[in-house]
């Protein structure tokens, strides 16, 4: 349904005599004032340019009744009626609820099954997504990150801020399983391990009520591989829920309260994920028309190092060159992903 263009002039003409005020420019609000006298005064454009056409196709449909003029009526409603078509989508587009996606997310990514060659891995993956995000314009930082004794991964905490960046991570969520030779195989056989990743909105403090009384916080002096103490100040921090028994540990910052504040951020969106989890449990259209259900069980993903394939089982597709996916493109996945929503969509 089409809005009405009279609405939409009063609200372009009360921001055109907001701006006509010479305060004006030197406010907070200018540009999003401009932004939106901008927008309505093309909405207003391509709506008087539908009822233009309306008009002319009343005018063209009278003609239909003189003989004279019918096969040249015809014509032009016809065409009229194309461009009818054309402007009514285009506003349509505009009006329509558009999908969006947060601009700062958390990813953690945890060696699983497979020792060492789990921690490797995952310090593979953890530079590629690093790569990717970066190559896409996102900005990254380190919440928390512990190693094994081989350089490997422990776990890694990520934050990564840019627009809309949620959308080109928010199915890897899950088991990531790597199937090769590990260089301390002297027989030659292919390993399996497997490594978990989750990706999750960042809670703001506005998403989510914590009440204080229920965090348990301890420090402690951080720890390297192996244990020992890199650090002769308790500044790292540990914080845990009581109600719902959710752990967090950070301890890479100096600060004992940069190390809180980081915990913090990584909790809250850990209990905000768990509360939409449960909510989306019961609901019996739990993400019908989505892949998977981003389970941190659930496998998604083989990576099988001697044949070059990567195989991601919830679309059922095979890809190759592992070592470019590996130096951040996944443009090929990302695509056949797009692809099967879209199809998925339309059934």
């Amino acid at each position: 349904m089409i809005a009405s263009l009279p609405d939409i002039q009063a609200e372009y003409e009360l921001l055109s005599t907001q701006m006509s005020d010479p305060q004006i420019f030197g406010s907070p609000d200018f540009i999003t004032i401009s932004k939106r006298h901008t927008e309505l005064g093309n909405l207003i454009t391509l709506l008087q340019s539908i009822e233009s056409i309306k008009s002319q196709l009343a005018e063209a449909k009278i003609l239909l009744t003189d003989p004279e003029m019918k096969e040249i009526a015809e014509e032009e409603i016809t065409q009229l009626e194309l461009e009818l078509i054309e402007k009514e989508n285009i506003w349509n587009d505009i009006i329509s609820p558009k999908e969006t996606f947060a601009d700062e997310i958390i990813i953690e990514i945890r060696a699983g099954a497979g020792g060492d060659e789990a921690g490797l891995f995952a310090l593979e993956l953890f530079k590629a997504y690093i790569n990717f995000l970066q190559k896409n314009g996102a900005k990254t930082e380190i919440l928390s990150l512990s190693e094994n004794s081989v350089g490997g991964i422990k776990e890694v905490i990520i934050e990564a801020r840019g627009a809309e960046v949620y959308k080109y991570l928010q199915y890897e969520s899950g088991v990531h399983r790597v199937q090769r030779v590990p260089k301390t195989e002297k027989a030659g056989r292919v390993h399996t391990s497997t490594i978990t990743v989750a990706v999750l909105p960042i809670a703001k403090e506005v998403d989510i009520d914590i009440n204080p009384n229920d965090l348990k916080i301890d420090v402690f002096r951080s720890s390297g591989p192996g244990g020992q103490s890199v650090n002769t100040t308790d500044s790292a921090v540990r914080i845990t829920h009581i109600p719902t028994n959710v752990v967090v540990s950070c301890q890479d910052e100096k600060s004992q309260l940069k190390n809180k504040e980081k915990a913090m951020k990584i909790l809250r969106t850990r209990i905000l994920d768990r509360m939409k989890q449960e909510q989306a449990e019961k609901e019996a259209s739990f993400r019908k028309n989505q892949i998977g259900t981003g389970d941190r069980s659930e496998k998604i993903r083989t990576y099988n190092f001697p044949q070059d394939r990567i195989t991601d089982h919830r679309i059922k597709q095979n890809f190759s060159n592992i070592e470019g996916v590996l130096l951040g493109d996944f443009s090929l996945i990302l695509q056949a992903f797009d692809d099967y929503q879209r199809n998925n969509t339309a059934e």
